[in-house]
């Protein structure tokens, strides 16, 4: 043979030049940038709502807008409930033309992309779901602006990721990177913004991946601290004795409500979806001007009767009322609960765009005072405080409504800094995510994932069977040959011959060949060809103590089947000397193998 295959080719020539993985300086320094761009992407998102929210509901060109405060009554009286129909017809011509990623809560399309779509997510999404989202908001939606930043951060990320050509794991965890540093520089929690990231968006924990969210949403919350101000979301005054034993016991029930709450809000919202789109199919416009309208008939008649626009947009004025202690009906408290829960769904169900931790902050805080109330009615020796359980009510809410135990209890810390209700809130969180979990297995992002048959994981599980070495795995035999041998040669085809012949030329393995395929060659008619001519090259070289994790890898990278592992490494000049091989069909059984542990 005038030429001979040539032995495993070189790492760098496999994959290919626009996608390399990027050192760990270099890749930290995308993750910063990405937090900077995070910053002020939130901080821009801001003003797009307050330049809508003025306009829409007092008349005027102004970006000032302290969502804290309570909207004062603008110059147009009762035609304020046509604000939301005007939002909800440029709602539906951004999204329908330009971005149908854009329409809903946003956080379910950043996990589709990670788990299902590559982590590509297309630049104009960013664009078209942070006016959307501010349209949305602006004129009165009851929706939040969290889900809007997580996919702002997220398409930016993509496309950064896109653009310097890394790797695909270092993409995702760009992606992830994203959101969680948009939720940091939101709230003002660079803490949460990590947990919300590995809770929820991350496909892999560890330093790789940890190091750049970390960085990324730090650089986004001191970003976001020097555009609004280092001051907590909410303002809580202090709170005392909330660890006596006989209080405890009232935030297991709290948590007990609240996952009921999660469940029926779920549910609600993705029946009211189903429910526009089965009355009212084909027609996007009229469809979202239907839904709208009636949310600005509601926001219009709660300010009529009690003086303020309560229920409208983000709802942190009424939230700061309730921990401030102004707010002391339990009537009118569980009514704004329930008007929320619905709003929130008719918001989104008709083709709102907007996210759902906002809602969950202001149901949760409605729900967990009015219970607090009534507890220090029922209880007056007791030293139940309000404030105490709306906050508990917040994080229990988010923690079982998205599945983000630890991020809804530490971000409700960093965004209030009242250390005081940690436990009991961390009591409600924990009964309300285990209660919901059995009631519901989805949260409001998987159900909608799940609707579109598309699952996400349930754990982010230690694969300790990744990092056994090959030598410890199931191979096929294999025997060492030269690549000129006749393969008619091989007369040996008892159970006890070795299922693939290794070809050895010096120091190089130039070919495999399976054992099988040289029977059948042999067999009829007779041939001298040498067994160099039924060679495969679709494999690998490895060594036996390369780990289960690093050789799925290398398989992928060089599209082969089969991988060559070496006994021990070979003499200068010398022959290798080879343990056996590994094909997929074995990697497969390892896989199975492996997974027993998480068997039930």
């Amino acid at each position: 043979m005038n030429s001979k295959p040539s032995a495993i080719p070189a790492p760098e020539r496999l994959i290919p030049a626009a996608h390399r993985t990027f050192g760990p300086l270099s890749f930290a320094l995308l993750a910063v940038g990405l937090g900077v761009v995070a910053g002020f992407g939130a901080f821009l998102l801001r003003m797009l709502i307050a330049l809508v929210h003025n306009l829409i509901f007092l008349g005027r060109l102004s970006v000032h807008y302290d969502t804290s405060q309570h909207t004062p009554v603008g110059p147009w009286g009762s035609a304020v409930v046509l604000g939301p129909v005007v939002g909800a017809l440029a709602v539906v011509f951004l999204v329908k033309n330009f971005a149908p990623e854009a329409k809903g809560h946003g956080v379910p399309e950043v996990m589709d992309a990670i788990y299902y779509g590559k982590s590509v997510i297309r630049p104009v999404v960013g664009a078209i779901k942070s006016v959307a989202s501010a349209i949305s908001i602006g004129s009165g939606g009851s929706v939040g602006r969290e889900g809007p930043i997580v996919q702002i951060g997220a398409a930016f990320a993509s496309w950064l990721g896109g653009f310097a050509g890394v790797s695909r794991w270092q993409r995702a965890t760009l992606v992830a990177a994203g959101g969680g540093a948009g939720i940091a520089a939101t709230f003002n929690t660079p803490i949460g913004g990590v947990l919300f990231a590995v809770e929820v968006l991350m496909h892999e924990v560890s330093v790789r991946t940890l190091v750049p969210v970390a960085l990324s949403t730090a650089t986004a919350t001191y970003v976001g601290q020097r555009l609004f101000g280092n001051e907590p979301a909410f303002h809580v005054p202090p709170i005392h004795a909330l660890t006596s034993a006989a209080v405890l016991p009232a935030y297991v029930v709290l948590g007990g409500l609240m996952a009921f709450v999660a469940v029926a809000f779920i549910r609600t919202l993705y029946a009211t979806e189903d429910l526009f789109e089965r009355t009212i199919p084909r027609h996007d416009y009229l469809r979202h001007a239907a839904g709208m309208l009636g949310i600005g008939v509601l926001i219009e008649v709660v300010m009529k009767l009690r003086g303020h626009y309560y229920v409208e947009g983000v709802g942190y004025a009424t939230i700061a009322d309730i921990l401030e202690g102004n707010l002391t009906s339990v009537g009118f408290l569980l009514a704004l609960c329930v008007l929320k829960l619905a709003m929130t769904s008719v918001t989104l169900g008709s083709g709102g765009s907007g996210g759902i931790f906002s809602p969950c902050l202001f149901m949760g805080a409605t729900l967990g005072g009015a219970f607090g109330l009534a507890l220090r009615a029922l209880f007056p020796g007791i030293p139940f405080h309000p404030a105490a359980f709306a906050l508990a009510g917040m994080a229990g809410l988010v923690a079982s409504t998205t599945g983000a135990a630890l991020t809804a209890i530490v971000m409700t810390f960093e965004m209030t800094l009242d250390y005081s209700v940690v436990l009991p809130m961390t009591l409600t969180v924990a009964v309300a995510h285990g209660l919901r979990r059995m009631l519901l297995p989805q949260n409001i992002y998987t159900m909608k994932l799940a609707r579109r048959g598309h699952y996400m994981p349930e754990a982010l599980q230690a694969n300790a069977h990744l990092m056994h070495h090959i030598a410890e795995m199931k191979m096929s035999t294999a025997a060492t040959v030269a690549p000129d041998v006749p393969s008619d040669s091989l007369t040996d085809r008892t159970a006890a011959a070795p299922a693939y012949l290794v070809l050895v030329d010096g120091p190089a393995i130039v070919g495999v060949v399976e054992r099988e395929a040289v029977a059948s060659h042999a067999a009829a008619p007779p041939s001298h060809d040498p067994l160099a001519l039924l060679a495969r090259h679709d494999f690998v070289v490895v060594s036996g103590d390369t780990t289960f994790f690093a050789l799925i890898g290398k398989m992928n990278e060089a599209h082969s089947r089969l991988a060559v592992v070496l006994a021990a490494k070979a003499h200068e000049g010398g022959a290798p000397s080879v343990s056996g091989v590994v094909t997929r069909a074995d990697v497969a059984e390892a896989l199975v193998e492996g997974m027993d542990i998480f068997a039930d």
